[in-house]
Order: structure tokens, then sequence, then C-alpha cells
């Protein structure tokens, strides 16, 4: 029997992310699908595969229309303003997309000259994501960035200067021998150029990059909870909300495309290694397409690397995996509503010992992660999901 039924479906908000895996250098923090770039760029040629892509998923719209996009990476910006506008309008010819969509591009400052932004404006993007990491010389050199600091001053002057619907900054904490001063140093720096939206978040070493395998001294944790408090405070004292984990923003700034991924709602992933998840009316379904470019654009061969449903005993772990990462209220509804099934038990009894710990705040309608579980993350995720 269908847990979900179309309309329900129709309810789930329907996002779309293009993955361009391509960068100038690969990052050794960086476990992202990317690949250095060695030659031209095929972006005609990838554009088209793209497209080919999304026809081949349309289905799994299921008469919805699209209403955020986000091209990310690797490093999109590499691509040129008349292939995102060709990119941009093939997809709305294929899924319409909402009036007003929030439409998100990514982008190095080591490639961002005069005018590149209006470039991407006029193709339809209206939203912008540089990814400074960090306003030091050495902090940048020891990340493997191709910018150095005032190319991160000039991207953010120029995402500014042109009417943008709203853009991001990207700034990591907890670098390689960074000292508490340093690190608030990049926080002042990056609010005295007052953007609408700041992502600030830990450098953590993953599996599969150069820092794994050669790890940085990083600092400690009296350091790294000195400058996530006081960060933390100078954010808020400059007008900035927390909205997210790691995700700062002016009143109405919010990253929506985010909020959708965190709010359990459905998305459709194209290119490289692209990753999508998708309410069908007895399952939720993730899928995974081919990661290596050459693969991913071999004439004749499927696009999906595979796909697979979610086992239903994994909902309630996949569902607060994402959810708690939200500083806002939850509605006890909502995982009805994005799961066809109701909250169970277990669960309901264990958000109430969570919010006897003081790491969450629950109503009648509702659940809210408090300062404290948000302190405490993946203990609260533990504890919801034992």
């Amino acid at each position: 029997m269908a847990n979900l039924t179309p309309s329900a479906i129709k309810a789930i908000p329907l996002s779309l992310y293009i993955h361009v895996p391509w960068c100038v250098q690969k990052c050794p923090y960086c476990d992202f699908n990317s690949h250095t770039l060695k030659g031209g760029l095929p972006e005609q040629e990838y554009v088209a595969h793209l497209l080919d892509d999304l026809r081949a998923d349309a289905y799994l719209a299921q008469g919805r229309a699209i209403s955020t996009i986000f091209i990310g990476g690797g490093t999109p910006s590499l691509l040129s303003p008349v292939a995102i506008e060709r990119l941009l309008k093939g997809v709305a010819d294929i899924i319409p997309l909402v009036e007003n969509a929030e439409i998100t591009l990514e982008a190095n400052p080591g490639t961002v000259e005069t005018g590149r932004f209006e470039g991407f404006l006029d193709a339809g993007v209206n939203r912008i994501s540089i990814g400074v990491q960090s306003f030091a010389e050495d902090k940048l050199q020891r990340l493997g960035r191709i910018h150095d600091p005032k190319q991160a001053d000039f991207a953010i002057q120029q995402a500014s200067q042109i009417p943008l619907r709203t853009f991001n900054t990207d700034i990591m904490h907890g670098l390689p021998g960074q000292e508490i001063a340093e690190g608030l140093s990049d926080v002042k720096r990056v609010i005295a150029h007052q953007p609408p939206h700041i992502s600030w978040y830990q450098l953590t070493i993953e599996p599969n990059t150069s820092f794994y395998s050669q790890p940085p001294k990083l600092p400690d944790d009296e350091i790294l909870w000195e400058i996530q408090e006081q960060g933390d405070k100078l954010l808020a004292e400059a007008g900035y909300e927390q909205y997210e984990i790691s995700a700062y923003a002016r009143p109405g700034q919010q990253c929506q495309h985010n909020l959708n991924y965190w709010r359990f709602g459905d998305y459709l992933g194209i290119g490289c290694g692209a990753h999508g998840k998708i309410s069908l009316p007895d399952q939720i379904l993730r899928t995974e397409k081919v990661k290596h470019p050459r693969g991913y654009m071999e004439l004749h061969k499927p696009y999906m690397y595979k796909q697979w449903p979610v086992v239903q005993s994994d909902y309630p772990f996949e569902y607060f995996m994402n959810r708690l990462r939200l500083v806002e209220p939850c509605p006890l509804d909502e995982y009805q509503q994005r799961t066809g099934y109701e909250l169970p038990e277990a669960q309901l009894k264990l958000l109430e010992d969570a919010a006897q710990q003081g790491l969450l705040t629950l109503s009648d309608t509702a659940w809210q992660v408090t300062p404290l579980g948000r302190r405490y993350l993946n203990t609260l995720l533990e504890k919801l999901v034992s």
C-alpha cells in the first residue's frame, strides 16, 4: 500500500544539484568528487551530457517544478557564462522552475576576473557562493587554494556590486597551526564585507584526502571551542542569525537550497558523482551518478551508477541526521509528511529524554535543538537513533 499519495509528494519541495567535477588543482582537505583539469575544459560536451542526464531523471520529478538549483563542484566558475546560460535554459526546458527559483553557483576567487559575475547573473544565476576559506596568505597556501587574500576581497566586492538576490562567503576555522586571534581575524574580515550570508565551519580531516594520509597539526579542542564561541558572538553582534550548524545569514537571506536538504526535502542530482534523494509512493530512493568524467561522458552508457531504496528502519536516522542541523523549531508532523510514516514511539520517547537533559525543547507540536544540544550535536543524534 502506498505511504505517500501523489498530493503528498507534490507538497515535498524539489531541488536540483548539478556537479561540475574539475578544479585547477585538488585541495589537500577536499573529499568531494573533483579532478585536476588537464588541458581544455570540455564545457559544451559536459553541458550536453548534463541535460541528457536530467532528461533521463525527469520522471522522478513526478509533476513538480524545481524550487532551487545549486551548481557545485569542483569549481563551477571555470565554466563560461555562455555555458551556464545554455545549461540553465536547458534545465528549464526539461523540468519547469518555480517563479523566482533560487539558483546558486559556487565560485573560486582565483577564477574571478572583472565582469565574470555579471556574466553569470545575465545567464540566470541569482546567488553566488564564494569559497574564501581564509584571508591569511599562509593558511590559504597550506589549504592548497589558488587565490590570495586580495583576490578573496576582490571577489566579495564584485558580488556586492551587482544585483544578485544574495551571495555567500565560505570561511573555515580550525586550520593547521591556527591560533585564536587568527581564527577570529578571518571572521572579522568577512563581517567587514557585510555579505548577506556566511558559511563558517570547522576543517575536518576526511578519508581519501592528502590531509588524511599526511595529517597536519590542528588546533587543540580548547582553541577550537574558543574560536567557535567568540566567533558566534561576533557574528551575532554583527546581525547574523545562525540558522544552521555552520550557516549564518541576515534576515531573509538563508540558503533555500540547503534548507531543503536539511528539512528532508527531495533533490535530483546530475553530473559526475552527483547524489539524489527522491520520495516515491512506497519508498525513498537514493541515487548516485557515474563519478569519473571519462566514464560519465562515455556515449551509449547510463549516467546512473546506482540507485537504492532507503530501508524503512533507517528513516529516523536519515531524517534526524539532516533535521538536527537546523536551529528552527521542527513540527512533529513533518516526519510523516516527508516519509509517509508516523514518527515511531521510540523516537518520541527519545525526544522526551533529550528534552529532560536540556538538549532540546519539546511541545505538543514541535521540537527545537537548544544551544547545549548544538554543542553536543553528535551525542544528540546518537540518542535519537539509538
